[in-house]
């Protein structure tokens, strides 16, 4: 019976393809469910949402191989985004655990586990809901940020990049990308609105000189007042230039020149 609703609901069983496919009330279906779980039949992921366990899965193994397709199900209006999708746009060679997801749902801890999975939250407006792709994922329509919201979030909140070294190595990536786009990157930090961003990315843009247009445009556009380079980390050193803090040990022969002088 569990391999007839894995059938109905794909990857992924709710109580409302057990209702459809066994002719069942909702309690009398969460309770079949219930009663399956206890069975290791299905591992429950969620409320009301369970996945199959196949019968060559062992109890220390995850059951879901495809952290994405809980996406949607777990978090609703959600895209990844990231370190999670710099990996799928090839902006790095880094491998990542954890899924970083962008979900408008109100979160209380920042890290989700679920059987072993871990995903790691960052809370966003319903307003803010743009440059994404849908990604099918087996029968599952997961959201996942372009190339360039996936650059300009990372630069809004290097944390979600793995901190502003890993950031810069992505935001060189891009740069050498085939769609890499000045306008898009700007426009993409004009709807997100946070000042920040201009800071962060005309300070690393200006070490590459083919990039004048968008140096020049993080320029115009830069707002008042300092931001740190990583809000996360130690950076007592002012680039006046740039209104920006960045780490003492930021050399520009470490990072391909970056930066103007304080």
């Amino acid at each position: 019976m569990a391999a007839v609703l894995s059938k109905a609901g794909g990857q992924l069983v709710r109580v409302e393809d057990a209702m459809t496919a066994l002719n069942l009330d909702r309690s009398s279906a969460s309770k079949t469910l219930a009663r399956w779980q206890l069975q290791r039949w299905l591992k429950r992921v969620g409320h009301g949402l369970y996945a199959p366990v196949p019968l060559d899965t062992h109890a220390t193994e995850q059951v879901l191989e495809d952290p994405w397709i809980l996406v949607p199900a777990l978090f609703g209006e959600a895209y990844i985004g990231g370190w999670t999708a710099a990996e799928h746009w090839d902006l790095t060679e880094q491998l990542f655990r954890d899924t970083m997801v962008f979900t408008t749902k109100k979160i209380r801890d920042r890290r989700h586990a679920v059987n072993g999975i871990l995903f790691v939250l960052r809370h966003i407006q319903r307003k803010l809901l743009f440059g994404t792709r849908t990604i099918w994922h087996g029968q599952t329509r997961v959201q996942l940020s372009d190339i360039h919201r996936t650059m300009i979030d990372m630069l809004a909140d290097p944390s979600t990049g793995g901190g502003i070294r890993h950031v810069a190595d992505c935001f060189a990536a891009y740069l050498k990308h085939k769609d890499a786009s000045a306008e898009t990157l700007i426009a993409y930090a004009s709807k997100l609105g946070n000042g920040a961003v201009y800071k962060r990315m005309g300070f690393l843009s200006s070490a590459y000189p083919d990039q004048g247009t968008l140096t020049l445009a993080c320029r115009d556009l830069m707002t008042k007042g300092n931001a740190k380079l990583d809000p996360d980390i130690p950076c007592p050193r002012l680039v006046k230039a740039w209104r920006v803090w960045i780490p003492d040990n930021w050399r520009p022969s470490a990072r391909k020149g970056e930066g103007a002088s304080a």
